[in-house]
């Protein structure tokens, strides 16, 4: 039987009249099955067809030809239709998971904290099996009480655990297969306590205490399981360093950690190499568009490029060139130079900027094309004073953003002092200290205004900067506004989405913070919503990251953050 023409394209319906074609030349008596075999099918038809075509017998093929003259042309057309886009979709997906490992398992016990830090680390370990001991039981229950972030990832742990329990076929004794609720990168089992197991730990550590128990555990389970690898997992150091002390394997929960080494992180700027104009000069090509100049670059600095990265060329001798990557298309890219915020006639608010960092901050914070904008750097290096002066040149002057929403995590250096009376904004007045010594210099800039222009203009200010508590973000969404996060380096990667997810059309968010100023408990460089933030964003056409590089307080303040 000639078979229908292929469609032109993926998931497209035949017409009818090609199905009554093909019935009508199927009526005629096939002269060999081997005819019919050597029949080539279309690179649109599924390999699964095929093969049912060439085991079939004779018999079989003759009436399933004898049956599609007798069928009507509406029951055989939805039959092609849906295989073509399953055979179109399986190789994406295919292509899409990870490759299946193959090699011995080994076998990790999760600490208590480890669950109460990411509730989705029972399917983080892939083909590896995962054993929780019943005193973690005992400690997830008595933390899901209350409203804090520990209690609902307690109570998350929970309900995940349950429906593992409650899945079809699903047997404590054997272990819970971790894929039964639909998390298929989790190929392992999950193994639970059912019978008391003798170990004996060094007399120095107390029994009746949780941890030293946990290591007890580890201790029987790595003679049972010898010589399978087992491994304790726990986000607590003292209780690793005690588990390598007994001689156990043990290791720290990575998957919340965005970067290994804080030195990894993306700076936001390149600079060009010393030969670039030698290597990449015959190539380039160039163009005027208004006040800018764009170069057209090939060559082997570009697979290093990202869109927003800003680059720059700085050569005794040679002209000094800076620029910002605006395209990437495969091995070309187009860089853009930049506006010179170092002049005083380019100045923002009365504000110029001192050094080539922050002249890329500038050029970002101005940019009306970038909604997303992280800022990080040692204290004094001008984050918070570049992000005020810049948003109050677009809510006065420009009339882009309609009010500056100013925010950040209270998390304090020493002991708390206790409530703080009074509203919303006079409760986070002693935390905004750094936008108003900010505020006051910005100012001061106006000197020909005397002091009762000063007076309104600063009234002027206030009414204009919002300071808003965190606490109170959930389910708000600003439409128009000039968002800054201070601190951030002290958000969660959690917090840091719901902050940033609050923006509606026309706002712009700036994140600000210094990694090495980390004041929350459990939190490192890697792990911090600041780094999770500069990491996700890189190369996004909407947002930009600098690192600013040199402080400009006093020398004073670069010398004590030197040798203290």
């Amino acid at each position: 039987m000639p078979l229908p023409p292929a469609p032109t394209k993926p998931a497209d319906r035949l017409p009818p009249k090609a199905f009554v074609a093909s019935a009508r030349s199927a009526a005629r008596p096939p002269q060999k099955s081997e005819n019919f075999e050597s029949v080539k099918a279309p690179s649109a038809r599924p390999t699964a067809e095929k093969v049912v075509v060439k085991e079939a017998p004779k018999r079989a093929t003759a009436a399933l030809l004898d049956k599609s003259t007798r069928e009507q042309p509406p029951i055989v057309e939805p039959v092609t239709a849906p295989v073509m886009v399953q055979v179109e979709t399986r190789p994406s997906t295919a292509r899409s998971r990870k490759p299946v490992r193959t090699g011995p398992t080994k076998l990790f016990v999760l600490d208590t904290n480890v669950l109460l830090h990411d509730p989705m680390s029972l399917f983080r370990f892939e083909e590896h099996d995962i054993y929780l001991p019943m005193i973690v039981l005992e400690e997830l229950d008595g933390h899901k009480k209350g409203m804090t972030e520990v209690a609902r990832n307690a109570r998350q742990t929970s309900r995940t655990l349950d429906a593992l329990a409650g899945a079809p076929g699903a047997d404590i004794t054997a272990g819970f297969q971790l894929s039964s609720t639909g998390n298929r990168d989790a190929r392992g089992k999950l193994l639970f306590q059912t019978q008391p197991l003798d170990y004996a730990l060094p007399t120095s550590l107390p029994q009746g205490k949780a941890d030293n128990q946990i290591l007890g555990v580890v201790e029987a389970l790595r003679h049972h399981y010898a010589p399978r690898e087992v491994v304790l997992v726990s986000k607590d150091i003292n209780m690793r360093v005690k588990a390598r002390a007994l001689g156990l394997a043990t290791d720290d929960y990575q998957n919340d950690k965005t970067l290994e080494d804080g030195d990894l992180l993306y700076a936001g700027s390149l600079a060009l190499p010393t030969d670039f104009w030698a290597t990449h000069g015959q190539t380039v090509e160039s163009w005027q568009q208004g006040q800018h100049t764009f170069y057209k670059i090939n060559g082997p600095v570009v697979p290093s490029l990202m869109i927003n990265q800003f680059v720059y060329f700085e050569s005794p001798g040679e002209p000094s060139l800076y620029a910002r990557v605006t395209e990437i298309r495969g091995t070309t890219a187009v860089i853009k130079t930049l506006r010179d915020f170092n002049h005083l006639k380019n100045a923002v608010w009365g504000v110029t900027t001192r050094n080539r960092e922050q002249n890329f901050a500038m050029n970002l914070l101005m940019d009306p094309e970038v909604d997303f904008v992280t800022l990080t750097g040692t204290a004094g290096t001008g984050k918070t004073l570049m992000a005020l002066a810049a948003g109050l040149t677009q809510v006065l002057d420009d009339r882009r953003y309609t009010e500056i929403i100013v925010t950040r995590a209270t998390v304090s250096v020493g002991e708390d002092i206790g409530f703080l009376p009074g509203t919303e904004e006079e409760k986070m007045g002693p935390w905004m200290g750094a936008l108003d010594d900010n505020l006051e210099v910005l100012g001061k800039t106006d000197t020909s205004a005397g002091e009762w222009g000063r007076a309104a203009t600063n009234e002027l200010i206030r009414s204009r900067i919002k300071i808003k508590s965190m606490n109170f973000m959930r389910g708000r969404t600003f439409m128009n506004k000039y968002v800054i996060i201070d601190e951030a380096q002290n958000l969660t990667p959690k917090q840091m989405k719901t902050l940033i997810t609050r923006a509606g059309p026309g706002t712009k968010i700036i994140c600000m913070g210094n990694l090495a100023q980390i004041d929350t408990p459990y939190l490192t460089e890697g792990s911090s919503g600041l780094t999770f933030a500069v990491d996700r964003f890189k190369g996004w056409p909407h947002g930009g990251h600098i690192t600013l590089a040199r402080g400009e307080r006093s020398r004073l303040a670069d010398f004590a953050s030197e040798v203290l």
